[in-house]
């Protein structure tokens, strides 16, 4: 973890590019977004400064935008956006439909497609979850009937995330019958503004609108849409979740949640809470499983770096990210104690214009908390973690 030269001249280049570019008022409107996801007018000039320089998907190989760092470079990245509280962009481009399309898509699909998440121009949702058909995704029922040249869409997604500023979904659906239920699902690209979809919006237990219902009724969509091979999606879509599980670096950003905490706990606004003992043993807890976390991290960017994809080591990441994102907002609701009981509904909470009724810096902790409970769900929930790791590292 001793940095070299190389890498300090890179450090002082990152925190030197935060600082010309995250203005305080995007600053604030990141602190006060209790949401996993940030909300597009925060991203936006945030995402233009990275794309120009070039920094927009470090993950990515060269050829397609990427950065060609070192895994060292991602790690200070990472840990120097956390520090300065930068908005994360949406993983859906970056992360998640941009390496299925790397690997998988037609080079018309990659010169169209990938420059365009990296401007953001195209701001992508997913199309995974439907009602009934979450962790057991292979039962999913929205099909798509082949008509010459275009593929007619029935059925409907659920806990979409951000569909309705999304102007782009990448869905898995279902092309024909199979014998196996992960047979005869493809991997379609589709226009959220084609005719037939509606949007129904579904608020989180913190008050936040970050999910949705789609529906799907006779919509078009061009067979020239479809990622890789008809009837193959469902390996398509498996790719994707390990780069959705395994691809960034958590722990930073948990780092800096938890730092929050602990300043937060120390200062007169919650009356020096991290002198209860309780407190300080949790927050020691948390530190390590940090720093354990973090390791992990660094191990299989290494690997990826070298060529390996993210494989079971996805699972155990995404699992630990999950639960001590839970603790880091479960102790933010021990540390403020009372104030836990003044709940704003205003959204978004950069938005507010009156006193609010708790101080600023405690507005997002209750809301941060309440929606951290679907860490251990989204993405594939914990318990099917677990089994991937039973199955895939312990060959149970």
């Amino acid at each position: 973890m001793d940095l070299t030269a190389e890498d300090k001249a890179f450090e002082a280049e990152v925190r030197a590019f935060i600082a010309a570019h995250l203005t305080p008022e995007i600053r604030r409107a990141q602190a006060l977004t209790p949401s996993v996801f940030s909300d597009p007018q925060i991203v936006a000039p945030w995402q233009k400064a990275l794309n120009a320089k070039g920094w927009v998907a470090p993950g990515w190989p060269r050829d397609y935008g990427g950065t060609g760092w070192t895994p060292m470079q991602r790690w200070i990245f990472e840990t120097e956006c956390a520090r300065a509280g930068v908005p994360a962009i949406s993983p859906m481009g970056v992360k998640m439909v941009g390496p299925v399309i790397i690997g998988f898509g037609t080079p018309e699909q990659k010169s169209h497609y990938l420059p365009r998440i990296l401007s953001g121009e195209d701001y992508w949702c997913q199309g995974y979850s439907e009602p009934g058909s979450g962790s057991d995704l292979a039962s999913l029922r929205t099909r798509a009937v082949r008509e010459g040249d275009t593929y007619v869409v029935n059925g409907t997604k659920i806990w979409t995330t951000h569909a309705h500023h999304a102007n782009r979904m990448f869905a898995l659906v279902r092309t024909e019958a199979g014998a196996r239920p992960q047979d005869g699902i493809s991997f379609l690209l589709i226009d959220m503004k084609s005719p037939g979809i509606s949007i129904r919006p579904i608020l989180t237990i913190g008050g936040d609108h970050e999910v949705n219902q789609v529906f799907f009724d006779d919509v078009r969509v061009p067979v020239a849409n479809r990622v890789g091979e008809e009837g193959k999606g469902w390996s398509y879509g498996k790719y994707l979740l390990e780069f959705e599980r395994g691809s960034g670096i958590a722990s930073a950003k948990l780092r800096q949640g938890l730092d929050q905490m602990l300043a937060l706990a120390r200062s007169d606004t919650t009356g020096r809470a991290i002198d209860d003992p309780d407190i300080a043993r949790e927050a020691a807890r948390i530190d390590i499983d940090i720093d354990a976390l973090e390791m992990t991290e660094l191990r299989l960017l290494a690997a990826m770096q070298a060529g390996e994809q993210p494989g079971a080591v996805s699972s155990l990441i995404k699992l630990r990210i999950s639960e001590i994102r839970q603790a880091v907002t479960r102790l933010g609701v021990d540390v403020i104690g009372l104030d836990a009981l003044a709940v704003e509904p205003m959204r978004p909470l950069y938005a507010l214009n009156e006193e609010p009724v708790v101080a600023e810096e405690v507005l997002p902790i209750v809301p941060e908390h309440l929606n951290s409970r679907a860490w251990t769900i989204f993405g594939g929930t914990s318990e099917i973690q677990r089994d991937i790791l039973a199955k895939l590292m312990l060959g149970l």
